[in-house]
């Protein structure tokens, strides 16, 4: 795709797995704001492993709007690496990554190209508000970006997700980051490039319930923070050795007790809760330790991040092809 800095080619990633219920709201709304800009634009859709109508309103979707390129992956593997297979496949001078739950309102993308147009690489939306989350979620959410703030080595932008555009050599340095688990927020950030935020309210799903229950939400954010922080490792240093003061202090008060007083052999009891203290503090942190050496084992496998059942790629992304509705064969990305 080719443009010009007064109209730059746009790509649009759109992950999606089961979104039946609002795909072609979002669709209408995406390609009415990109149809006022006077450049070329794709859209990106990505089909993770969807098990409702999802995919076939893609292809219906496609069969109007040559502007469109499906990636259809083998099964589910989660947003972040249907992120990834999207990023993968877009050709647009800039790149804006949106959901299409139309929580992220579309209408935001022009002032997205007018910071971009201004040289930012990355200009990233942040939410004042949330709306249609609960307060538990809110909480939680909260206390999670300010925590991966605190520990990261790397500045991650508070109240922030994946909703934002990128210039090409952003997702090109992006693409050089095949890591197997990807917290892409952590991703974003570490790679650098000038970046700007952007203000906005979050609506409520327009439509559909989300995919994400509590138990999801807990694994990501350990995923976050053991992809982007040693944190854990270094609490678990100071709190063994912290445990070992307070334990060695305690051993010469007992000794020192024996030999003074002569006092017998006592105390089950507390003998019990000093062994089950220590022991629950032992398996903590080797579950720390295990969830670090987890992931460096799946790293060292070198599997890919995905594979494809085909990619059925837009005009604009096709140009130069003998096929103007090109469909890939299946492929892998490692």
């Amino acid at each position: 795709m080719a443009g010009s800095a007064a109209s730059p080619s746009i790509s649009i990633v759109v992950p999606a797995y089961n979104e039946e219920e609002v795909l072609q709201e979002f669709h209408n709304r995406t390609t009415e704001v990109l149809s006022t800009l006077g450049g070329p634009y794709e859209i990106v859709y990505i089909n993770d492993g969807s098990t409702d109508r999802t995919l076939s309103l893609m292809h219906e979707i496609r069969d109007i709007d040559p502007n469109v390129t499906i990636v259809d992956l083998s099964r589910n593997f989660g947003k972040e690496i249907a992120l990834t297979a999207g990023l993968d496949q877009s050709r647009g001078d800039v790149v804006i990554v949106i959901d299409a739950d139309l929580q992220d309102p579309p209408e935001l993308i022009p002032q997205f190209l007018a910071e971009w147009k201004n040289g930012f690489d990355i200009v990233y939306a942040v939410r004042t508000d949330r709306a249609g989350e609960t307060w538990l979620k809110k909480t939680t959410a909260l206390g999670f970006y300010r925590l991966i703030q605190s520990v990261s080595r790397v500045p991650i932008p508070k109240d922030t997700g994946d909703f934002r555009l990128m210039s090409r050599r952003a997702v090109d340095a992006l693409g050089r980051l095949r890591e197997q688990h990807r917290f892409m927020k952590g991703l974003f950030s570490w790679i650098g490039y000038p970046s700007k935020p952007i203000y906005y309210r979050r609506d409520a799903r327009a439509a559909g319930e989300t995919k994400w229950n509590y138990w999801q939400l807990w694994n990501f954010a350990v995923e976050g923070i053991t992809s982007f922080s040693i944190a854990p490792l270094k609490i678990a240093t100071y709190v063994g050795l912290a445990t070992a003061s307070i334990s060695f202090v305690y051993a010469i008060y007992i000794v020192y007790k024996t030999l003074m007083f002569g006092d017998p052999i006592r105390g089950y009891p507390s003998l019990m809760v000093v062994i089950l203290f220590l022991g629950g503090v032992q398996l903590v942190f080797t579950g720390v330790i295990g969830e670090y050496l987890g992931r460096v084992f799946d790293e060292v496998k070198q599997r890919p991040l995905y594979l494809l059942n085909g990619v059925h790629e837009s005009r604009m992304a096709s140009l130069g092809s003998t096929n103007d509705m090109n469909v890939r064969p299946t492929d892998a990305r490692v």
